[in-house]
């Protein structure tokens, strides 16, 4: 048996001495076991913990929002025409700043933005409950979005970082991917119960206090990365220390925040798209975006988003597919919800039990992928996702009124976790397995910018085709029908991607730093 490295705390996964002397057995024992950045499985399971409800929180501040929404605007005196955007502004600040937050990752280690992020977060949501006016909601939702924009990238920086390939890695990301559907259940009942039966305020109160006891647990059991980040940085031997790319933050951060307004707000403007300010802040973001893209490939030393990496096989087109797919999750979700309370006549409460099978169907997709996708080949798996993701919308798309559920909503409920979960699962696990361990904060910051903008592209759009079909042909009951139907045409779309794209086994194998150190032992060798 050849010796393995155990990694320094937050490293790292381990690595062996040799990798061209690294046998099959040794890899597959690599990719079961605990590793050694823990010292006992309380600490590993705490760990994991501490990752897992904060997604579940972010969730949680995500769809919950709407539900108290209503009374808030109420208590606040909120008019109609601005209640969208404390309901945006979260979402719109997460987005725009998951790449620099990313970046900062692989600056100063995981540990400090994670933490940060989550002790931020959890201040803004108590203070949140505080609000007394429209303005102090506005201020604490806007910066309440620097958290998740600090500690999801880094969340999956933390599990790319310390686990290696295979079984165990899988598990991990699989329960990782399941909180997301079930924080997003868990707000939307939490908000109807607090609104109904104690106060909106407490909707923010609550969350602040899980987030609290997760900010202790991830304090005590993170490995600590923050020295060893210094050090490398510190003693590079001639290479370039990771640095923060300041141009592309000075035009990527502005260009996706005001192209995302102007989807956003576009349809709720006083004249719509031809409202001057939103012209204007769309064409300010696509000159802004174009700026970026020659920043990024030709200016820059260490772009904060490299070309090169899209250079694995099929990472580029898997990208594209994943922008379509979290765009239909995002129209399933706003619009679902509205066909169920509005078209359906579901209370808010019975709303959220109809998504129940989301919630539910996560935590099983997490126990059965977890223990089998080193089984199937990832091509299967994708396509299964992507036809989960058209069945849901589908269905949708075809519910007559006063629908039955189980022949409805159940099945579509089922195929929107499939999609969604099986897609996110298998794009962290892809994306950091072809990423070294210094840009691992970078692939988090991509994985989730595809996610927040495609969901605030494809939901625009499908805001506006709701919006010109109302106009033309009035509120007849099936005037959420249109954004159902082309969430099936994007659902269409992935699935065509997903099926040129020939992925293998999640299995247990080398690391990218241990396949580079392959290549340079077999090209130094004499033939």
């Amino acid at each position: 048996m050849h010796k393995v490295d155990d990694p320094e705390p937050g490293g790292p996964p381990a690595t062996v001495n040799n990798a061209a002397e690294i046998q099959e057995r040794d890899l597959e024992r690599l990719g079961r076991e605990r590793p050694a950045a823990f010292h006992g499985a309380l600490q590993e399971v705490l760990f994991c913990s501490s990752l897992l409800i904060s997604m579940f929180m972010a969730e949680y501040f995500i769809s919950g929002f709407n539900i108290i929404l209503p009374e808030l605007s109420r208590a606040l005196e909120i008019p109609p025409a601005s209640q969208t955007w404390p309901a945006s502004v979260f979402a719109l600040v997460t987005g725009a700043f998951l790449l620099p937050f990313g970046r900062l990752g692989d600056m100063y280690g995981a540990y400090v933005v994670f933490n940060f992020g989550l002790v931020w977060f959890s201040l803004w949501c108590l203070v949140g409950g505080f609000s007394r006016n429209y303005e102090m909601l506005i201020a604490t939702r806007a910066l309440a979005g620097f958290g998740p924009a600090a500690f999801l990238p880094t969340g999956v920086m933390l599990i790319g970082k310390t686990y290696r390939p295979g079984p165990r890695k899988n598990l991990v990301f699989s329960l990782y991917s399941a909180f997301a559907p079930i924080g997003f259940f868990i707000g939307i009942i939490t908000g109807g119960l607090t609104g109904q039966y104690l106060s909106w305020r407490w909707w923010f109160w609550i969350g602040a206090i899980v987030l609290f006891l997760v900010c202790v647990a991830s304090f005590l059991t993170i490995p600590n990365d923050y020295f060893n980040s210094s050090q490398r940085n510190n003693n590079t031997q001639g290479k370039a220390a990771v640095q923060m790319d300041y141009w592309g933050l000075a035009t990527i951060v502005p260009a996706l925040v005001l192209i995302t307004f102007a989807i956003t707000a576009g349809t709720h403007a006083p004249h719509g798209w031809k409202t001057p300010y939103i012209l204007v802040t769309f064409i300010l973001g696509i000159l802004l975006l174009g700026a970026a893209v020659y920043v990024e490939g030709w200016v820059a030393q260490q772009p904060l988003l490299p070309f090169d990496l899209f250079g694995p096989k099929y990472m580029g087109r898997l990208v594209i597919a994943l922008f379509f797919s979290y765009g239909v999750f995002g129209i399933y979700l706003f619009y679902a919800s509205a066909e169920i309370a509005n078209v359906q006549g579901a209370s808010v409460l019975m709303t959220a039990v109809w998504f129940a099978p989301m919630a539910g169907g996560g935590i099983v997709l997490a126990t059965v992928g977890g223990f089998t996708l080193h089984l199937l080949p990832g091509r299967v798996v994708i396509l299964i996702s992507g036809a989960g993701s058209l069945v849901s919308v589908l269905l949708f798309a075809l519910i007559p009124p006063d629908a039955n559920y189980w022949a409805y909503v159940f099945p579509s409920m089922i195929g929107a976790t499939v999609g969604v979960d099986i897609t996110f699962l298998v794009a962290n696990i892809f994306i950091t397995t072809n990423t070294p361990s210094h840009r691992q904060g970078l692939a988090g910051g991509l994985i989730y910018s595809v996610l927040f903008l495609g969901i605030s592209f494809f939901l625009g759009l499908a805001d506006l085709a709701v919006a010109e079909n109302n106009e033309k042909r009035g509120h007849d009951g099936n005037h959420y029908k249109v954004a159902f139907w082309l969430a099936t045409a994007c659902a269409g779309v992935t699935f065509l991607i997903f099926a040129t794209i020939k992925l293998g086994k999640a299995e247990s194998e080398l690391t990218v730093e241990e396949k580079a150190q392959l290549e340079l032992e077999g090209a130094s060798r004499p033939n």
